[in-house]
Formats: C-alpha cells, structure tokens, sequence
C-alpha cells in the first residue's frame, strides 16, 4: 500500500509518469471513468478552497465517489482520537483517506496504521505535496526542460508548508531554489542561497513563487502591519520591469500584499494557470495510487 505524505514517496519514474499523465488528461478531454468503483474519504481539519474543490473535482472526474467529512461536526468534536475516528473510517473501506490537518505528523502517524492509502493535502508547515507536484508540472509545461531554471521562493517560508515540499522537490529536477526574505521567515536548516530583499536576485531568476504572508505566526511582531510587510516584499509591475519571470502563488493571495493587482492581471501570472493544472496533476495522483501502485 503506497502513500503520499511528501513527494520524496514518489520515485522520479512515478514523478515522470505522474506528470504524463496530468497532461494527458489535460490535452485530451474527460477521461474514462477510471476510478468508479473507489470510493475516497476527505478529512480537513483546516480551511481549504483549492486543495479540497480540486481532489473533489478529480476524484469525480475520474468516476469516484467522494465522502466529506467535517471535523467540526465529527466524533473528533465529542473528544474521540483522529487515530480512531480514522481507524473507524477504515473500517468502511474507503479506498483512500486525503487529509489536511495542522500537525505535521499526523498524515504519516496515520499512513503508518497501513488501513488506507493516505494522501496528504498539507500538513502543518511540513509538507504539501500535490501542491509540489501541481507547480513542477506548470513549470515543465511553460519551460519544457527545467534543467538550470531557477526560481525565487517569497515570503513566510519558515512558516510555509508550499516551500517545504517545493525546496525538497524542484532540485530533483534540475531547478536552482534561492529564498527571499527577512531572517525571522527564513528557515534555520537550509544550505539554500538566501536573501533579504527581492531586488538582490530579480536579474538571475526564472520564477518567482510568492508566499501568502502569514503574520499571525509570529509570536514576535517583525512588521507592523501587512502594508509595511507589502512594501518590502509585495511583487508588483515596478518589481518586474519588462523582465521575462513567471509568477507563481499557491493561494489564497493576499491582493497588494503578496502581489499586486497589476500583476495578477498581467500574462505573466501563473495562478490560475496553476488552480487548473491542480486538478489534472491530482487526477494522476489518484490514479497512481489507487490504480496503479
């Protein structure tokens, strides 16, 4: 039985044919009902738009059957342990469990009990996998090769579960990841080239990948408020010049925070270019779990 905790689950074979996939399904219209006798659990214990609507669309896309669960009206709610209330769900037979939840060992502590293929949809500042994936597979299909591209990660990065999966996934692909931002939101384990501002590295890079700032982390105030963080770290039409970058957010995107108004309208704005490959990149995961593994 094969998981998805982090992308480091997944050989760079499966990676490969992970990524086949997505694009087939893109570029070739609804596929059969592959998965119409599996039956999928879907377990959020935070708030979610993309990650959840997206494996929802997939799952059905694919034919399955997608059972929510909502913790706050769960058992979990009455005091009851995730491990039981997941040892319960178990019992139903489902074909697999995809959760999201605030601690980052949760998702394998559950993969460990070996009763469903758990996929993790984000877990603490730990991992998110899919969203590794469903961002290797919009660079590949803008860049082809990514031998010796190299993108700029932006923001809360101590605090971001996207640049955790996205610094342990890209380098296995050839693509070169710096980190911009102030010393309490870089992380303290990294060999990554790091950097204080933006305008440090804007002439070397290829992408930039901008976190949503998340201030209320902070126990230590660093900015005053988000306008002050903005004015730092907000990538904007002055940010860019003419330059050819490409923007990437995995949302929800704070407007003129994290990007400007100007530049999410702007071509070379990746988000929602990212929103839909999400869901064909989760339809080949599925597939390579519950098919193919």
């Amino acid at each position: 039985m094969q998981h998805l905790i982090t992308t480091d689950d997944f050989s760079i074979e499966q990676i490969n044919n992970i990524l086949q996939n997505a694009s087939k399904f893109k570029n070739y219209g609804n596929p059969p009902a592959l998965l119409r006798d599996k039956l999928l659990f879907t377990l959020f214990f935070e708030n979610s738009t993309r990650t959840r609507s997206s494996f929802e669309v997939a799952a059905k896309k694919l034919g399955a059957a997608v059972v929510h669960l909502d913790p706050t009206k769960s058992s979990t709610a009455k005091g009851e342990t995730i491990e039981d209330t997941f040892t319960n769900l178990g019992a139903m037979a489902p074909d697999g469990v995809i959760i999201r939840h605030a601690s980052n060992e949760i998702p394998q502590t559950l993969a460990n009990m070996d009763m469903a293929p758990v996929i993790n949809a984000g877990a603490g500042n730990y991992a998110h996998p899919t969203q590794a994936l469903l961002d290797l597979f919009t660079l590949q299909e803008h860049f082809g090769s990514l031998e010796g591209k190299r993108v700029a990660i932006v923001g809360d990065i101590a605090n971001s579960r996207v640049a955790s999966s996205a610094i342990s996934l890209l380098p296995r692909f050839g693509v070169e990841v710096s980190l911009v931002a102030p010393a309490p939101f870089m992380p303290a384990d990294t060999k990554l080239a790091k950097y204080g501002t933006i305008e440090d590295i804007i002439d070397e890079v290829d992408v930039i990948m901008s976190l949503r700032a998340q201030l209320e982390r902070h126990k230590t105030p660093i900015f005053e408020n988000y306008e002050t963080y903005a004015s730092h770290y907000c990538i904007t039409q002055q940010t860019l010049g003419n330059r050819d970058i490409i923007i990437m957010h995995p949302g929800p995107v704070m407007r003129n925070i994290d990007i400007s108004d100007e530049v999410l309208a702007d071509r070379r704005c990746k988000v929602l270019t990212q929103v839909t490959n999400g869901v064909f990149v989760r339809m080949a995961v599925l597939k390579m779990l519950l098919l193919d593994s």
